[in-house]
């Protein structure tokens, strides 16, 4: 009887056997932990710059003409209601064979939820082969499998048959307002994308997403004496509470899940309020909800502001289309799970309510699975940790996912 990895061998030809052997021996490890020790928080511009020169030198390994490109400028609304603007950090775009018949679009993110200031700096083992720090999962595991399966794939016979592009952004934990535009411009013409959000632990992988939109509402009233003449006045505060009362009350009402998550605004306790800025989130299954949730906002603030005589600006919108599991991401994930099975790898699949830029990525009409990356937890808190064994595994997966994609395009037409 024939042991496992012969068995295995037998799925694969000798030059995916060589692919794999290249993608698995890249020295990953050292590289994530190199990555992490640099502080990228999304506004970070000073750390961000320093990730973008690192990734830009290492990428240089690729042919293809790399370039950094700078953030477009992102507007927001500050606590006091005002308008500012806020300058981003670089991404790097990488085009690989642009003229190849078949092209791909590979992304992923630089960029961390953990501020320059944020207490959690420093990696940590906790135990053989689980490695804890800012990043190390989310996604800078997921940046240096990227890497190793591209040079990889470089240097196999595959490499002729398939163009790409390598997007990198560093705004993707904030929204990718910054570089919506250049993901929609990447993605143009490819016939399927892959992006690097971590796997779970046990390689669970996203399937559908829900979207996601980001509401600031100011409100604004009148000013008055809270004891002299009160009624002169219309206070702010208790029209926003209004508000996200109605909103998450209608949004239960359709199903559609809503979080008003904060209130900015008030003053001192002998003054009516006359500002207000209430921050919410809704995240819609499919784009009728989303058209609802749009709906809704608009109706809520019309209402309060004649009820409540206060004036309401609608600032944000939704960042995040959802994405849906349609004929040609199922083929994708199918290819995906072909390749997992042909390594030994059981690959699941699970709906998630969480967004990342396969979300803008499938808006374009191009088929996404965007959980290429490590397999690790705990990610957004002090907690991350990477499964430093799934580097490799990893990498081997996209090596062979990358081949069958040059080779054919989906399950049905890749499989020999």
């Amino acid at each position: 009887m024939a042991a496992p990895n012969e068995r295995l061998n037998e799925r694969l030809s000798p030059d995916e056997i060589m692919l794999l052997d290249a993608a698995g021996a890249a020295p990953m490890l050292d590289q994530v932990q190199r990555w992490a020790a640099i502080n990228s928080g999304s506004h970070n511009l000073d750390g961000l710059a320093r990730m973008a020169a690192a990734l830009a030198d290492a990428f240089a390994a690729l042919p293809g003409d790399l370039r950094l490109v700078d953030g477009e400028p992102v507007e927001s609304i500050d606590a006091s209601g005002r308008v500012e603007t806020r300058a981003t950090g670089r991404h790097m775009l990488l085009a690989v064979r642009p003229d190849a018949p078949r092209r791909v679009l590979l992304t992923g993110h630089m960029d961390t939820v953990f501020a320059a200031d944020h207490p959690f700096q420093t990696l940590r083992w906790l135990g053989e082969g689980r490695l804890n720090g800012p990043g190390v999962a989310d996604m800078k595991g997921g940046l240096a499998i990227l890497l190793a399966a591209l040079r990889a794939f470089e240097a196999s016979p595959f490499a002729p048959l398939l163009g790409y592009d390598v997007l990198i952004n560093s705004d993707e934990e904030v929204g990718s307002l910054s570089s919506a535009a250049l993901i929609a411009r990447a993605a143009r013409g490819k016939a399927a994308a892959l992006t690097y959000e971590p796997a779970l632990a046990d390689g669970t992988m996203a399937g559908a997403r829900a979207g996601s939109g980001n509401f600031s509402l100011v409100v604004t009233g009148i000013a008055a004496h809270a004891g002299r003449n009160p009624e002169d006045g219309r206070n702010a505060l208790l029209a926003a509470a209004d508000i996200a009362l109605r909103l998450a009350d209608g949004a239960k009402a359709l199903g559609l899940p809503c979080n008003p998550a904060r209130i900015d605004g008030g003053g001192p306790n002998n003054m009516v309020p006359d500002k207000a800025i209430l921050r919410v989130n809704f995240r819609p299954r499919d784009a009728a909800m989303q058209a609802a949730a749009q709906a809704l906002v608009e109706q809520v603030s019309a209402g309060v502001s004649a009820a409540r005589e206060v004036g309401v600006h609608i600032h944000g919108g939704f960042n995040r289309p959802p994405k849906p599991m349609d004929d040609r991401a199922r083929r994708l994930s199918a290819l995906v799970e072909w390749a997992g099975a042909d390594l030994g790898l059981g690959i699941g699949w699970r709906d998630t309510g969480g967004v990342c830029d396969g979300n803008n990525i499938a808006a374009c009409g191009v088929p996404v699975v965007d959980t290429m990356g490590a397999r690790g937890g705990a990610i957004h808190s002090s907690d991350e940790f990477l499964l430093t064994d799934s580097l490799a595994e990893r990498a081997r997966l996209s090596a062979l996912v990358l081949a069958r994609l040059a080779r054919g395009g989906d399950a049905g037409e890749a499989r020999p």
